[in-house]
């Protein structure tokens, strides 16, 4: 049984506490905020045990093994090797660094610790994404020479003092959103990149939306897309030389419908065990089980290679956060 104890009691943090009530390998044994308030109103919602008023408490105790890293972007390095500098494994939220500088000293301080540290990349081990990733390596689709994903959203006009619009949290939606569509095209026509050009509109320093288009060496194209004030449809396409496959939630799909050449369709249900953040939860317990320091899915080397390459975005953008000085 791993004992996870959740920093920040934020709206994601809410989605991993209800999730690994349904995860049997795992508990959640403590919370932690800056506010004894926040914590003790979290700790009661979800019948918490302990609860902390700060990070450093959490890290020092013996109430845990692993913790979930749920604040700020910005927050990420120094709450993540706080807890690897302590023995705890660490579940990190995506994007899992602002910038790739800090995810090489993350996972410094995780392998100088000894202990397990993975981008909470929920997306990558859902059904849907395995399933696709299956139909793809057999072939029906075809060679791959196309994916287009869409993560666009709005926030309402009371929500602009979030985070999402502040450089230094790492804001914008190359970030907070469009990780997944970056990760996304990576899965499915891999890292042999000869180009990529980006349009983005950036203000106050963030970008609210950001088109990205990756030409690759076989002659695939990505076409992927983020924004944080304007609503796009988030599905996204795989296509291949014998057909493509529509996936109405292109990241983490739950429904997949091939469509082939010959005029043959198919529709796939890979519905979540919850609401999705299961899977992630149970693979990250199996890793510690299994003694591994990093996950054989959601690498070291795919959080640094998705990393570099927003920061490659970022410079082409003009977009520069203080954790870059």
């Amino acid at each position: 049984m791993v004992r996870f104890g959740i920093v920040g009691t934020g709206t994601i943090a809410h989605r991993f506490a209800e999730a690994i009530k349904n995860v049997p390998d795992a508990e959640l044994a403590a919370v932690a905020s800056r506010t004894k308030e926040n914590a003790e109103k979290f700790g009661n919602e979800f019948d918490i045990p302990v609860r902390f008023d700060s990070y450093e408490k959490m890290a020092e105790s013996d109430v845990i093994d692993a913790a979930y890293i749920a604040v700020p972007h910005s927050g990420h390095m120094g709450c993540s090797c706080l807890m690897t500098k302590n023995g705890k494994h660490v579940l990190c939220e995506k994007p899992m660094s602002v910038n790739a500088k800090e995810a090489e000293e993350m996972f410094r301080c995780a392998k100088e610790n000894n202990v397990l540290l993975m981008e909470a990349m929920w997306a990558r081990v859902v059904p849907g994404t395995l399933k696709m990733l299956e139909i793809v390596k057999s072939g029906v689709l075809g060679e791959i020479l196309g994916v287009e994903g869409k993560f666009c959203y709005t926030m309402d006009e009371d929500e602009m003092d979030h985070h999402v619009f502040k450089p230094e949290y790492g804001g914008g939606s190359l970030l907070d959103v469009g990780v997944y569509g970056l990760n996304f095209a990576s899965w499915y026509l891999g890292k042999e990149i000869e180009n990529i050009s980006i349009q983005s509109d950036v203000r106050n320093g963030v970008d609210n939306h950001t088109c990205v288009l990756m030409k690759y060496k076989n002659g695939g194209i990505a076409d992927i897309s983020s924004a944080i004030l304007l609503r796009k449809p988030n599905e996204g396409y795989v296509y291949g030389s014998k057909g493509y496959a529509h996936l109405r939630r292109f990241y983490a799909p739950q429904e997949i419908e091939i469509y082939l050449n010959s005029g043959e369709t198919e529709k796939i249900s890979v519905p979540y065990a919850g609401n999705g953040f299961e899977e992630q939860i149970a693979h990250f317990c199996e890793c510690i089980a299994l003694g591994m320091k990093e996950s054989p899915i959601v690498t070291h080397g795919q959080t640094l290679y998705i990393t570099r390459q927003m920061d490659e975005i970022r410079k082409a953008a003009g977009i520069v956060y203080p954790q870059d000085n």
